[in-house]
């Protein structure tokens, strides 16, 4: 069977360093942020073009926080998106900030410039509380239209803070995921283009007084130890997964470059397929956290996919707003068609960096052979 996703293929290719890095840890008994977590909040920093890191617990935790250190909370309204992950609402609500739902755009499934400013303008009467920020999710491995919601964000006065869960190494017009806005959170899940082997995150910005607010929210609210100076929660990035992504930061761009090379052979393949391929926005460079395409007859391809040993999944099969847990609650859930159309129709094809050629073959040949 060709797995959708294979965390064990990436630990594989740095096994001996990986190997390494935990001996080192466990060796230097020191487990909670140490010299490893520093280290690794230098590099990422680097690596995205801002001046801070702060790793926490996951990136549910990060949405959370870099919110709550731009002074967003209770009263205020925050814009997204209801094709994401359901982690991505949850850390607006656990903010304490309300949640706006905008609709996508169907070519990159990510938010709607156009949408987004309709949805502001409904927001106008403060009945759902104070317009305040909008989070766009760079969803896919591929950046959001940032310069068109910091157009919005500057006229209407609203923070920005970027979801890049899903896109480590990713630009738009030369400027990588993550430098955009005020802040931006990531997530170090297993499957992630820059993958621990647990959970993690991490808060990125450019602003020293962010960076120092969420190092004190992050634990406890201390300012010192021991003493809270505001309440906060226990959301560290431990010593071992700092270490193992250190280690796997230096082989995230050849890592994304085999994505790509992944993708081109995918889109080659099905170009005159009745499938619609990934769209890739105009300056922007793809990391492919996920190969998505569509199909009116989705959920056959799948069932046929997975008759010839080959792995997929859906991201995401039921918009946020059409879950049990959040139906009818948000402004915005009755404007989502473009939402609800595609949690109907896409289909996340296998794609990993260490996915062999036989095996890209397989699947292609699979999708053609069902496609005649």
């Amino acid at each position: 069977m060709i797995p959708q996703t294979s965390p064990a293929a990436g630990y594989a290719k740095n096994k001996e360093q990986i190997d390494a890095a935990v001996a080192r840890v466990m060796n230097s008994g020191w487990y909670i942020l140490g010299k490893e977590v520093e280290n690794f909040e230098k590099a990422f920093a680097s690596y995205v073009g801002v001046a801070a890191g702060v790793g926490v617990a996951s990136g549910t935790d990060a949405i959370e926080l870099a919110l709550r250190a731009c002074d967003i909370g209770p009263g205020d309204l925050v814009f997204t998106v209801s094709h994401t992950a359901v982690a991505t609402v949850v850390g607006i609500q656990r903010s304490g900030a309300n949640v706006a739902l905008v609709d996508v755009d169907p070519r990159t499934y990510s938010m709607s410039p156009d949408q987004l400013e309709q949805t502001i303008r409904s927001a106008a009467d403060g009945s759902h509380g104070r317009p305040a920020a909008i989070v766009p999710v760079h969803l896919y491995g591929q950046p959001a239209d940032m310069p068109r919601i910091l157009e919005i964000a500057k006229r209407h006065g609203l923070t920005v803070v970027e979801d890049a869960a899903q896109a480590h190494g990713a630009s738009l017009q030369g400027r990588p995921a993550g430098s955009w806005g005020q802040a931006a959170t990531f997530s170090f899940y297993p499957t992630k283009n820059l993958a621990g082997f647990g959970d993690g995150g991490m808060v990125v910005t450019d602003n020293p007084k962010i960076a120092t607010r969420i190092r004190q929210l992050r634990e406890y609210g201390w300012r010192d130890r021991f003493v809270s100076a505001a309440p906060g929660l226990n959301s560290r990035l431990d010593e071992l997964q700092a270490a193992i992504l250190d280690v796997r930061l230096e082989s995230l761009d050849e890592d994304n470059a085999l994505r790509r090379r992944i993708a081109l052979t995918y889109d080659e393949a099905l170009c005159e397929s009745p499938l619609v391929t990934p769209c890739v926005r105009e300056s922007a460079e793809h990391v492919y956290h996920q190969y998505v395409v569509r199909s009116e007859r989705r959920d056959e391809l799948r069932d046929y996919l997975s008759q010839c040993d080959v792995g997929t999944a859906i991201h995401y099969p039921v918009a946020i707003h059409q879950q049990p847990a959040y139906q009818n609650r948000f402004l915005g859930s009755d404007r989502l068609s473009q939402t609800e159309d595609a949690a109907g129709k896409i289909l996340s094809l296998p794609m990993y960096p260490q996915l062999e050629q036989d095996q890209q073959d397989q699947v292609i040949q699979a999708i053609q052979y069902w496609c005649t």
